[in-house]
């Protein structure tokens, strides 16, 4: 983990409890950390660039079931904020009712789109279940333990179970157990990390229309030990079937970060770099 400049208040997407806090509970160190509930990602966003609200943000741009988040890769492009780090989190979804709920006694299961399509296979055995979409899963297990109520249950984090007053009926009941979501680490100002301390770059950039010029930056990276992790490309808004390519990759023996995008940069046009810092970890629980 990096320094975290002793930064306090980190805007999260969602309600406390959501998993965007845990990956934060994750990077940060625990002492004075300050979760900022924002309702969007745009919101999340301003709050970070203009740092009046919060001096960090979390943000998922990927699943590894799921996939990338595009929304997201074209909020990064349109900011300031510059990627300091990075979380790796599995995603481990609970059943959380009030204490002392069965699940006879339930009626219906709230949460996220996303994480009941990740547990539907677990609810194919109780059938006599509605799943209802919500906006969050943490805010859905917050309603549940605000409201008492008892035929109603929630698709959540044990965080939001211990903060909520509420019960794990049933723990990790997502299909595919290897459910793991990055998370990017955002301020408004680049890492104040040492060069040799960096090791992995996220750039955007976009290419001539003319044959192979993708392959040249592939071909240029390969020949500088950066070990690509990440390749996704995005439309760029009122250019058609234009696009932009956002690209992660590693250092490898010890390259320099500055030495690498030279090699690559006349390839590419208008290259940004959205983030130096060090490869993230990952995390089980």
């Amino acid at each position: 983990m990096m320094n975290a400049q002793h930064l306090n208040r980190i805007a999260i997407q969602g309600v406390p409890g959501a998993f965007h806090e845990i990956a934060a509970r994750r990077y940060y160190p625990a002492d004075g950390l300050q979760i900022v509930p924002a309702h969007t990602f745009e919101e999340l966003v301003g709050m970070v660039e203009g740092e009046r609200q919060a001096e960090g943000g979390i943000m998922a741009i990927e699943n590894s079931i799921a996939g990338s988040i595009l929304f997201n890769y074209q909020l990064l492009y349109h900011s300031r904020l510059q990627i300091v780090g990075e979380v790796f989190l599995r995603i481990k979804q609970n059943l959380l009712t009030l204490p002392g709920s069965t699940i006879e006694d339930l009626r219906e299961v709230h949460s996220h789109p996303m994480a009941i399509a990740q547990c539907r296979q677990f609810f194919k055995q109780y059938p006599a279940i509605k799943l209802i979409e919500t906006e969050d899963t943490a805010l859905s297990a917050r309603k549940v333990g605000e409201n008492r109520w008892r035929h109603t249950g929630a698709i959540a984090s044990d965080l939001a179970a211990e903060m909520y007053g509420l019960e794990v009926l049933a723990d990790s009941i997502e299909t595919n157990k290897k459910n793991f979501t990055r998370f990017l680490i955002l301020h408004a100002q680049p890492s104040d990390l040492q060069s040799h301390q960096i090791n992995k770059l996220s750039i955007c950039f976009s290419l001539r229309h003319q044959v192979g010029t993708l392959h040249q930056v592939l071909g240029e990276l390969a020949r500088q030990e950066a070990n690509l992790t990440k390749i996704q490309s995005v439309p760029l808004v009122g250019q058609e079937w234009q696009y932009l390519f956002f690209i992660d990759f590693v250092i490898e023996n010890n390259r320099s970060s500055d030495e690498v995008i030279a090699a690559i940069e006349p390839l590419t046009e208008e290259l940004r770099i959205l983030g130096k810092y060090q490869k993230g970890q990952h995390h089980e629980d």
